[in-house]
């Protein structure tokens, strides 16, 4: 669902989102910043930490997302917006739905980032046909393939999410 948007305060929003990936490429990290904001305040930041930590999970917004958690001290940013600098990965698009945000907000898209060396369209085809993934998967079917599934079921304190 794409939702049409502009207030001057999202702006505001977005430009700090520029200004951690701007200064995040003099600290060595790549040019993606983001920020999680509930009821008109900033939450938490993030930048791109890929290379600084060696984690190819650490984008912009899988870590601003983990410390607006941290921060709220929940799992579910619902009511939470994420701004970031760049049209989101399919990881941290998925990421954001997991997280329950309202809305993501973008500045640079996919084009953008392909121009300065990120391109991410395996990974979006990948998304639309799962044929085309880099990565290989196959299923293993073996006898107790449920048995996580089951505990969690028969599990009457667990958590819903």
């Amino acid at each position: 669902m794409f939702v049409d948007t502009d207030t001057e305060q999202e702006r505001a929003w977005m430009t700090r989102a520029i200004e951690l990936a701007t200064a995040n490429v003099a600290d060595g990290g790549g040019p993606f910043g983001a920020v999680i904001v509930r009821d008109g305040a900033v939450v938490a930041t993030g930048t791109n930490r890929v290379t600084v930590d060696l984690d190819p999970t650490a984008h912009a917004e899988v870590v601003a997302i983990r410390r607006a958690c941290r921060e709220l001290g929940v799992f579910s940013l619902a009511g939470c917006v994420l701004v970031t600098s760049c049209e989101p990965c399919p990881m941290c698009l998925a990421s954001a739905m997991w997280a329950r945000v309202d809305r993501v907000l973008y500045a640079a898209d996919r084009d953008d980032a392909a121009a300065a060396g990120f391109d991410d369209r395996a990974f979006y085809d990948a998304m639309t046909d799962p044929t085309r993934s880099p990565t290989a998967v196959a299923r293993i079917d073996v006898a107790d393939r449920n048995a996580a599934f089951d505990a969690w079921r028969d599990k009457a304190d667990r958590v819903e999410y």
